[in-house]
């Protein structure tokens, strides 16, 4: 069985083929960061126009990287949302048009589900049940996941998402769209000399809020001379307190739910410090992290795929309506027990 996959919910456009046997057989990305880089972050309309120009032209190139016709692709799975409207349009007409022209079923998957699944397509895959981190430029959720679609949502943030206050925080220090690798990087320049805030991990729960700690920033930054070194300094305390952050609430999930296997997914999941304060910490907790290769952290074909052609295997069924979701709750998914 293979499930051609197609993700443009923002500004990626995403093509791939899964097979259950072989895995991805065919994964292709286009990135829309240096057009979109120009105004300092995503202009939904032009992310729009680009999906148009690039979506056709990469599923004709994976079909021919995968030695495939169209004749064998047995699915076809869509982002569906959340994400831009008319970026998630692009796909899901295209998803639909193909799958009727080719008499195949098509799938609508949730964009933070192909992600929390990512983890899946890695050798080391995690078994169920566990806890999940989906952080992003536009959600941060800790999940208790006991199989596909069976979700229980922990915590969340608040206001702005992780990526969202990396890329805010990039603003601050000049540093350009996407913020969080920049942030990144800059950081690794820095040194130990502020100390900022560890948002909500004085009170009990799991819900996260970054929008004091970007304002915590914005303050510090005023009151320096905002040198090349304050930047760095300021950059390297910044990321400390959100990756002692995110450790501490794991740490909590993880005592909260009993489980001891962690996946982190999403954009931010790809930085170096996040993943080394959550390793640090499941040591401790004697538990496991999982998260996918860096290419699968960001958005891709290959995790929609994944996703689609699990629920297609499950025997979930859809009509033919053309639709998206920009906001679309990931617990209200069908479990493969109500398929």
């Amino acid at each position: 069985m293979h499930v051609l996959g197609i993700e443009t919910s923002c500004d990626e456009t995403g093509v791939a083929i899964y097979h259950p046997e072989q895995g991805i057989v065919a994964d292709l990305l286009y990135s829309q960061v240096k057009m979109h880089s120009e105004y300092g972050g995503v202009v939904p309309e032009l992310a729009s126009r680009d999906h148009i120009r690039f979506l056709v032209p990469l599923i004709q190139q994976c079909l021919l990287k995968a030695n495939l016709t169209a004749q064998e692709i047995n699915g076809i799975a869509y982002t569906a949302g959340p994400g831009l409207m008319g970026a998630l349009l692009v796909g899901a007409t295209t998803a639909r048009s193909l799958a009727w022209t080719w008499k195949v079923p098509a799938i609508a998957v949730h964009h933070m589900e192909g992600h929390l699944l990512a983890p899946m397509l890695e050798p080391n895959a995690p078994k169920y049940p566990f806890v999940a981190l989906l952080v992003s430029g536009g959600h941060t959720l800790l999940v208790q996941v006991q199989n596909i679609g069976d979700y229980k949502i922990l915590g969340e943030s608040l206001d702005d998402a992780a990526g969202e206050a990396f890329d805010k925080v990039a603003k601050m220090l000049d540093l350009g769209y996407p913020g969080g690798p920049k942030v990144s990087a800059l950081a690794e320049q820095g040194q130990a000399r502020f100390k900022f805030p560890r948002p909500m991990t004085n009170r009990p729960g799991l819900d996260f809020s970054f929008s004091g700690l970007k304002t915590f920033t914005m303050n510090t930054l005023n009151k320096t001379s905002k040198t090349a070194q304050d930047k760095a300094d300021i950059a390297y305390a910044f990321q400390t307190a959100v990756a002692e952050t995110i450790s501490i609430k794991c740490r909590r999930a993880l005592q909260q739910t009993g489980l001891n296997r962690l996946v982190i997914a999403g954009g931010v999941s790809a930085n170096k410090q996040i993943r080394a304060a959550l390793q640090k910490m499941v040591t401790q907790e004697q538990a496991q992290l999982y998260f996918p290769k860096l290419e699968y952290c960001t958005d891709n074909g290959a995790m929609i795929a994944y996703a689609g052609c699990q629920r297609l295997l499950a025997g979930q069924q859809e009509n033919l309506e053309i639709y998206a979701k920009p906001r679309w709750a990931i617990n209200s998914l069908l479990t493969f027990s109500t398929i």
